[in-house]
């Protein structure tokens, strides 16, 4: 079972690499890096607060898991 922290450094460290991600692909998509941004940090933050619940969700499930 993961710690609290570690799902959460680890969805951090996802999102940073999403945010930019998005940030190019919104501004290749509008031509506007305001625009773009926004785009990004709005699907940044969903993204997060998401991932955190799904990982926490499995955390606690024993499914698929091997002993040993």
């Amino acid at each position: 079972m993961e710690t609290r922290r570690r799902t959460l450094v680890k969805a951090i460290v996802w999102n940073l690499i999403g945010l930019l991600v998005m940030s190019l692909v919104g501004l290749a998509m509008t031509g506007s890096a305001t625009i773009g941004g926004a785009m990004a940090v709005v699907n940044t933050a969903i993204g997060l607060s998401m991932y955190v619940a799904y990982e926490r969700v499995w955390s606690r499930i024993d499914w698929g898991r091997m002993r040993g």
